[in-house]
């Protein structure tokens, strides 16, 4: 969550005996609210004994969950669940079903929750919260139960139970809003409208906190309406809506709220505006965050304000040229903040400090002091286990290695950094959210840095042990990617030997990777260890190239494609051209990297031919995602779904599709098929259809859009204005949902596109192959002519019956049909488009 916790409150007719208990605890609450962590747990400390010395149980097993809190925040475990121990010890000697005692209970056990969550304990956590709730329901407190089911929802997502969380959600939401106004349903609605931000939902995201504003607008809460306006522009930020992320930051930092929430406004809008490259309204802000920074007494809040502030003026200074700030300055401020921490015992934040501390120091070349204060950032985040912490000082130990020619070493401090990455298991953002993180900046680089150290013999000499662990370092990016993508973590992933797949005697898996100054390619070919050619040319010189064929592919007028194509073929093909011809194989196995998912492989050309017309091509995002297994011929059937009409979605228009309804009746002429035409096509109907359904193969003849966006990547059903999300789609056909006993072979997507102008557009076509749960899909990168598509569907299907062939050569045999109909070969527009993603065989 990213509110912050709040210690628990003692029920309102609960008695005290004594004002001096009472006195340390609101004292210690002061403490902690003002992020004086390590005074709070020694006041909190002394409200226990006195407690203990008056008998009062209830107040001691309060007291004791209290300290608990602080002790999570400070990042001490095993002194937080001693504390939670003895306190659930005092309650449960306590059989009485009294309401006070419940309403303790039930805060303790949120607070359980929290701290297990914190050491990484999600199951845990989410078997504590659902006890919580079940008591806070049991005495009628229906507003922290609601609060207690959000955090459940938390847990869900970090386990990667994305639909789980969505469901939990939903319903959450209307209770709130059923609620009468008060200042805790201002604070769920936003914390559920922060939950629903992770998961991915933005625009419920928006809606839900919207309400939180106006809530807090109706009581006239200064603080609940700033923090909803703050909500609501990191909202709008991830939605790339730049204007209104800017309105609500300066909303914010001119309003009443309190000086900490100000201050977090204008941090925020410093990052974007530097992440926009607007240099001149970031430098304008510098000034007044520092007087505010300076202005605030030591706390957590001021430290990590101090660090992140560091951190946006080293990107400052990186854009700026010449200079405007020393590096002497940004290093006083990090000093501040280590100094800080030091003295308020929180490790987390000091381990922190000091790491960004080493950035500077690595950035000005001092390599000692880097190192040394890197390796003291890593043994606090290790000593409590702050693994999200932990990556980045393993990476930065590796740079700063490397950097000095010290390769082995930087390998193995990198491999670490990999390992842990994967350990975490989930988007790091659901772990540390005032950590700003980024997939872009954190966990790509990483992957790809190792890579680059793996392969720094461009030889193409490297050991076959560096070049496997390269392979399975840009497998574990493909995933990661997609796990950032889908917004969870529940891929089933396996390692998985190239050597032990089925029909692997006649396939080749392609890497290509592109690299800062190079391009790789490693081939796998049958038989044979890895190997690797090498490039040099820049990722920019790359990217650009690619986007310029993509283009020309899009545009059947242009016959700029011949060239281009050619160029893209002598960088992934032609280094490995003799070695395919040698090896007999039949079928190309793609792992595609970067902007090179963009364009369909089949269409490169090496001056004489397309590559379609000499291989069978398939594309994974990684063999740890893949089980390739042949398709059975026997018993195959089709559910086959399509529009024919024109559709609105959202502000777009959709054209009529009038041979989608050929297409059908094409498929229905080769194999056993079921069809749900236009206003039949209902998602509810479709859903039944696939529970009913034995059919293998399911067949979307739809408009679709592919996008690196989640939000972005849908599909149109029959209804108007209705479609499917991803989500959605995985509901709608994994089998484990609907009670199939085989999951989809299947599944066909034959009239979507990628979104214009998203140059990962298709990690949505992607996302989307593999969050279907089929274990083939076949779909295309733009949208093509009706007469074509209709044309390949028939012969497609035609192919896939015949006995021995596989799908990726009954794909082939479809396409070369369209490229040799005299109507349609002068361009690959018509029949390039079509890809193959996951099982070939």
């Amino acid at each position: 969550m990213t509110t912050a916790p709040v210690l628990g409150a003692f029920p309102p007719s609960l008695s005290v005996n004594s004002s001096n208990p009472q006195a340390l605890l609101q004292q210690g609450r002061t403490l902690y609210e003002s992020g004086q962590l390590s005074a709070a747990a020694a006041i909190l400390q002394q409200a226990v004994q006195g407690y203990r010395a008056q008998g009062d149980t209830l107040s001691t097993a309060m007291s004791l969950s209290n300290l608990a809190l602080v002790y999570e925040q400070l990042g001490t475990w095993a002194e937080a669940n001693q504390a939670l121990t003895q306190s659930l010890e005092i309650l449960q000697t306590r059989r009485d079903s009294d309401h006070q005692r419940l309403s303790v209970l039930a805060q303790t056990l949120e607070i359980q929750g929290g701290v297990q969550l914190a050491q990484g304990q999600a199951e845990a956590a989410l078997a504590t919260w659902e006890q919580a709730a079940t008591i806070y329901k049991q005495v009628g407190n229906e507003i922290d139960a609601t609060q207690t089911q959000i955090r459940q929802a938390q847990a869900l997502q970090i386990l990667g139970f994305h639909q789980r969380a969505i469901a939990l959600l939903q319903p959450l939401s209307q209770s709130l809003e059923n609620q009468s106004d008060s200042p805790t349903k201002a604070m769920g609605l936003r914390s559920l409208g922060e939950v629903l931000q992770i998961v991915g939902n933005l625009e419920q995201a928006y809606s839900v906190t919207q309400k939180s504003l106006e809530v807090a607008q109706r009581l006239q809460l200064p603080q609940a309406i700033a923090s909803a306006q703050l909500s609501l522009g990191n909202i709008a930020r991830a939605q790339q809506k730049n204007e209104e992320t800017l309105n609500f930051y300066q909303q914010v930092a001119k309003g009443s709220g309190s000086p900490t929430i100000k201050l977090q406004a204008q941090l925020n809008q410093l990052s974007f505006l530097l992440e926009t490259n607007q240099v001149s309204q970031a430098q304008a802000l510098v000034s007044p965050i520092q007087q505010q920074i300076n202005a605030l007494p030591p706390s957590r809040t001021t430290v990590y304000a101090q660090i992140n502030f560091a951190r946006s003026l080293t990107r400052l200074n990186q854009l700026n040229n010449p200079s405007t700030l020393s590096w002497t300055d940004i290093t006083q401020g990090l000093i501040t903040a280590r100094g800080q921490a030091e003295a308020l015992g929180d490790q987390r934040a000091q381990a922190y400090a000091m790491g960004h501390l080493a950035e500077i120091y690595e950035r000005t070349k001092q390599w000692n002091e880097a190192q040394t204060l890197t390796e003291q950032a890593l043994f606090l985040s290790q000593k409590i286990n702050a693994n999200d912490m932990t990556y980045r000082w393993h990476w930065q130990i590796g740079r700063i290695l490397e950097a000095q020619g010290k390769i082995e070493k930087a390998i193995a401090a990198y491999s670490s950094a990999v390992d842990i990455l994967q350990s975490l298991r989930s988007d790091l953002v659901t772990v540390n959210p005032e950590v700003q993180f980024s997939f872009k900046e954190s966990v790509e680089p990483i992957h790809r840095e190792l890579v680059s150290l793996l392969l720094k013999d461009n030889d193409g000499k490297s050991s076959p042990e560096k070049l496997e662990k390269a392979r399975q370092v840009m497998e574990s990016l493909q995933i990661a990617e997609l796990n950032n993508f889908l917004r969870e973590a529940c891929l089933d992933v396996q390692a998985v030997k190239l050597d032990e797949v089925a029909g692997v005697e006649k396939v080749a898996v392609i890497y290509p990777i592109i690299l800062p100054d190079r391009l790789e390619v490693i081939i796998n070919l049958p038989g044979q260890q890895l190997s690797h050619k090498s490039t040099k040319i820049t990722s920019e010189e790359v990217e650009a190239l690619v986007e310029r064929l993509q283009g020309a592919l899009y545009n059947r007028i242009s016959l700029e494609f011949r060239p281009l194509s050619q160029q893209v073929y002598d960088l992934l093909i032609r280094p490995i051209e003799q070695d395919l011809g040698q090896s007999k194989v039949d079928t190309l196995v793609f792992v595609l990297d970067g902007a090179l998912r963009n364009i369909p492989m089949g269409a490169l050309n090496d001056g004489q031919q397309y590559l379609l017309e000499k291989y069978a091509i398939a594309l994974t995002p990684g063999l740890q995602l893949v089980s390739p297994s042949p398709l059975q011929q026997k018993d195959l059937s089709v559910l086959a779904v399509g529009i024919t009409e024109a559709r609105q979605w959202r502000s777009q228009q959709f054209s009529p599709l009038p041979n989608v309804e050929p297409e059908l009746k094409t498929i229905q002429a080769e194999l056993p098929t079921r069809i749900l035409l236009d206003e039949d096509f209902t998602i509810e109907r479709f859903k039944a259809a696939v529970k009913s359904s034995a059919a293998p193969i399911v067949h979307l003849a739809t408009h679709g859009q592919f996008s690196s966006r989640q939000e972005e990547t849908f599909i149109l059903t029959g209804e108007d204005n209705v479609a499917i999300d991803v989500g959605e789609l995985s509901s709608l056909l994994q089998s484990s949902e609907l009670g199939r006993s085989e999951p989809i072979e299947l599944l066909v997507l034959s009239a979507c596109q990628t979104a214009s102008g998203d140059k990962r557009a298709a990690l949505g076509l992607a996302g989307v192959a593999v969050r279907a749960g089929a274990r083939s899909t076949v779909a295309s990168l733009w949208s093509v002519n009706d007469e074509a598509t209709s044309m390949l569907m028939g012969r497609f299907y035609k192919e896939l019956a015949r006995q021995d062939v596989t799908k990726a050569e009954a794909l082939r045999q479809a396409q070369l049909s369209i490229l040799q109909d005299p109507r349609f070969r002068r361009h690959p527009y018509f029949w390039a488009p079509f890809i193959l993603v996951g099982n070939w065989l």
